[in-house]
């Protein structure tokens, strides 16, 4: 498991659960390998599950999408300022929020898989960035609270979007 490689006062106990769910140690791995996977999963999916949730109240397919792509922008601006020394403390945001003034019925699903293509490709750009310059990715700020280290948040996106795949997986394409 990722997370036995961490150092606990690199991230709340709360996100173990999504750097377990990470499939490389190598967080640059990860990223190409995500990228490539996530956007075969999601191309796969039938278009009428689209818009589809499997209980009142719980997300769409797009919804999800969009939540992973919202999450990641966070945290790579989160990786960014760590990584740049920055040490202000930053807020947290609540997801529930940002899913539900995402419109994403008025959005095609295509599309949303472009913009999830073209933050992924700005995330993998960072961390490439972070190790050209040997920015370290041990490097700890705090975010809602909580510290987080640089490579913590690497495992925590691709983690991140592994969870929501198998939620897919498992309750939305029954």
């Amino acid at each position: 498991m990722i997370s036995n490689d961490l150092n606990i006062k690199e991230y709340n106990t709360y996100y173990k659960n999504y750097i377990d769910k990470a499939t490389d140690v190598n967080i640059l791995k990860g990223l190409r390998s995500n990228l490539i996977s996530v956007v075969a999963f999601y191309s796969e999916i039938p278009k009428e599950k689209h818009n589809f949730s499997y209980a009142a109240g719980k997300w769409t397919i797009k919804d999800i999408l969009l939540h992973v792509i919202d999450t990641e922008r966070i945290f790579a601006y989160r990786a960014l300022r760590i990584g740049r020394g920055d040490i202000t403390p930053m807020a947290g945001f609540e997801q529930n929020d940002y899913v539900l003034t995402a419109n994403s019925a008025a959005l095609n699903l295509d599309d949303i898989i472009e913009e999830y293509k073209a933050v992924r490709m700005a995330t993998i750009h960072l961390f490439q960035n972070f190790e050209k310059n040997n920015i370290s990715l041990l490097k700890v700020g705090e975010a809602s609270g909580s510290p987080f280290s640089v490579r913590a948040i690497g495992y925590i996106i691709t983690g991140h979007e592994n969870h929501h795949n198998q939620i897919i997986r498992e309750r939305y394409l029954l």
